[in-house]
């Protein structure tokens, strides 16, 4: 590993023009509308995990045009409600495996929930069980490509509609704190959580690590590595599709939600990292419209801050709720 993008003084001003259509927020009210006039209640069901100190739930929501999503609830059995609560979203490829593979947040004491992605969960991990029903036209193996011809086709317009809906599902539930509810997840998962922080008003907090899906036009061509090499090789086989492509992307870009967002947050990035390079976490960061801070993981590479990023994030949490 080497470092690979600019300085870190460089990167901590780093304020690129990222496009942003006109109509962002007319997109993203109307397709959040479409998508909560199609839902259901929740369905919660208690779940044997074989542990002792957690209550676990399989949890099915209704996301995207009312399709059914999956995901792990769990709650410490030593406590009462109502809780702060963490909200996490998956990496690249991952699934919700599971529930005793993600036991740290409930063992200090939150509410904690687990979405699964739509379409993932055979690329590492245990497993996933939310398919995703709706086609694409032809793509590059993977999710970066598909429907990407239009915003109202992409695959992301999907993912960022659940994960935005798996909040709503939550409130009302006795044991959840709805006016302390905070959002994480690593690289695909925290740039998910940084376009729910840009698209609700009522989060605490949001805790990307080493964020995926930042500041596209800087991503495509400067990394080699997938998933940002996805789109490289597909705009090689189509090679009039740039404008296009680039102009869906500009609905789904981090650094747009950043700009929206209303709550704190706590970033991380790995300076050698070469899957989301530096300059496309700060262009995010340094874009957050409120308060936000970043721990910088300098001789690391995309796996970032690890265990001890968790503990950084559990000591900023608790000051937020302080």
């Amino acid at each position: 590993m080497s470092f690979l993008d600019l300085p870190l003084a460089e990167l901590r001003e780093y304020h690129p023009t990222v496009a942003e259509p006109s109509d962002f927020d007319e997109f993203w009210a109307t397709t959040l509308a479409e998508s909560r006039a199609l839902a259901t209640p929740p369905v919660i069901a208690p779940y044997d995990a074989g542990l002792t100190e957690v209550d676990v739930f399989d949890v099915s929501f209704s996301g995207f045009g009312g399709d059914p999503v999956k995901g792990w609830f769990m709650l410490p059995r030593s406590a009462s409600g109502p809780l702060p609560t963490i909200v996490e979203y998956n990496g690249y490829g991952g699934g919700r495996g599971f529930a005793h593979e993600r036991l740290a947040w409930v063992a200090a004491g939150y509410a904690y929930f687990f979405m699964d992605t739509r379409g993932q969960g055979s690329a590492w991990g245990s497993g996933g069980g939310t398919p995703d029903p709706h086609g694409s036209a032809p793509a590059f193996p993977g999710s970066m490509t598909q429907g990407i011809e239009s915003p109202e086709t992409y695959y992301y317009r999907r993912v960022f509609t659940d994960a935005v809906l798996a909040i709503d599902a939550l409130h009302g539930l006795d044991s959840v704190d709805e006016t302390r509810i905070a959002v994480c997840g690593g690289s695909q998962g925290g740039g998910i959580a940084i376009a729910v922080a840009g698209l609700r008003d009522d989060l605490i907090g949001a805790m990307p690590e080493v964020p995926f899906l930042q500041h596209f036009e800087r991503a495509i061509g400067f990394t080699d590595s997938n998933p940002y090499g996805e789109l490289v090789s597909y705009l090689a086989v189509h090679r009039t599709a740039k404008e296009q492509a680039y102009r869906t992307l500009s609905y789904f870009d981090g650094v747009n939600f950043a700009k929206r967002a209303t709550a704190p947050s706590l970033y991380s990035v790995g300076l050698m990292d070469d899957i989301c390079p530096p300059a496309t976490v700060f262009a995010s960061h340094n874009s957050w419209a409120v308060d936000s801070a970043i721990e910088v993981y300098e001789f690391n590479n995309h796996e970032g801050g690890q265990g001890y990023h968790w503990l950084a994030q559990a000591s900023w949490l608790k000051g937020r709720l302080a």
